[in-house]
């Protein structure tokens, strides 16, 4: 299995002083990370100006929205097709938001007492459709014209052209991209691409820049989003192009002596259900859970230390209309889903067998919102 390692860039300017919107929390220092745990961000995705909403999100019960902040960008109004729109950093500090339609990345602060925009740049090409973040080293999914992937260092909130960093996907066009993320050890960038049924790899140097794509077919057919578990496993929901139950999960591994190409471990891993897109695993990595656009379902897995997945649930639960992205809250207690065709949230308890217990529902959000996260 692959050995983890560090990048050697380190986030800089943590301690410069919020501004912003003030939210309530319940005791402790400003820097403490439990403070800031406890909510979940989507984004309006709207046309008029994109906006992060912001939500507290209670152990037991619906979520409250508390702040609608400005990005000052543009989204589209419509999905993206995308997994990794709205993205928590590692440290939980700070949070990043692609604008599509303004081609820009939004980043805010983080703190108990506040969230503060810091940046809007340009995202390095045309429609970012994904967003994600290791280490202070920042690469954005750009999804239009020639497509690529493009790197940033994040500097106390203020995204920084990482020079040299911008790489191509498979194909000049017509990929169909949805999602790129870091390995838990940040050694490799993923993105997975719909239309060509492929996997594009890079190895993350030890600057953080990227080396050329290492293209390698999906085990199943129209690879969406993923979700990489605490032992580098990746594990990719496969839509199958909509075909009524036949959507599928797959697993894949890293090695030392291949850094950047992914091995299959658990190939297509039926969900029963339709339109499996977008999935997320515990912090655990015990259980993973797949959101079934076409069926309204949850399906959940079990995930074997070797990264072997089986169906646990092909119905775990069921969600609003036309389920979508999908949050683990950081202490993977909360499964938060948002939901296309009914403009809503929905929240769910995990117990310790990963079982799922509805626990409430927000609705009125704007339609077309897009993207979730959860701390």
């Amino acid at each position: 299995m692959k050995h983890t390692r560090r990048n050697a860039f380190k986030i800089l300017g943590l301690a410069l002083a919020l501004g912003g919107l003030s939210l309530p929390a319940a005791h402790g220092h400003d820097d403490d990370d439990d403070d800031r745990a406890g909510r979940v961000f989507t984004s309006t995705n709207a046309v008029a100006g994109n906006e992060l909403l912001v939500y507290a999100a209670p152990r037991d019960g619906a979520l409250t929205l508390q702040a609608r902040l400005a990005t000052q960008g543009q989204g589209t109004g419509t999905g993206l097709g995308n997994q990794g729109a709205v993205t928590l950093s590692g440290n939980g500090r700070f949070l990043f938001v692609v604008n599509a339609l303004s081609n820009s990345v939004s980043t805010f602060a983080i703190r108990r007492n506040g969230l503060e925009l810091r940046s809007t740049v340009d995202s390095g090409g045309q429609r970012p459709i994904s967003v994600t973040e290791h280490e202070g080293i920042v690469y954005v999914l750009n999804a239009e014209g020639a497509g690529n992937v493009t790197g940033f260092r994040n500097a106390g909130g203020t995204l920084q052209p990482l020079s040299g960093s911008t790489q191509p996907l498979s194909a000049a066009s017509g990929t169909g991209s949805a999602q790129v993320g870091f390995s838990p050890d940040g050694d490799v960038l993923l993105v997975t691409e719909k239309a060509t049924n492929k996997l594009a790899s890079y190895r993350v140097r030890g600057d953080g820049r990227i080396d050329a794509p290492v293209v390698t077919a999906s085990a199943g057919a129209t690879p969406f989003g993923f979700a990489f578990d605490r032992r580098g496993h990746a594990l990719v929901s496969e839509a199958f192009g909509g075909a009524a139950n036949a959507s599928a999960v797959s697993s894949y591994g890293f090695e030392d002596w291949a850094p950047a190409k992914p091995m299959l471990i658990s190939p297509t891993v039926g969900t029963t259900q339709t339109a499996a897109c977008w999935v997320v695993v515990t912090p655990n990595g015990r259980h993973a859970y797949v959101t079934n656009t076409g069926s309204g379902t949850i399906s959940s897995y079990s995930v074997q230390k070797s990264g072997k997945l089986t169906l646990a649930q092909g119905i775990a639960a069921t969600s609003g209309a036309g389920p979508v992205d999908a949050a683990i809250s950081a202490d993977g207690r909360g499964l938060f889903v948002l939901n296309a065709g009914s403009n809503s949230i929905t929240s769910f308890s995990i117990s310790h067998d990963g079982a799922l217990t509805a626990t409430g529902s927000v609705t009125g959000l704007p339609a077309g919102s897009n993207g979730l996260a959860a701390n």
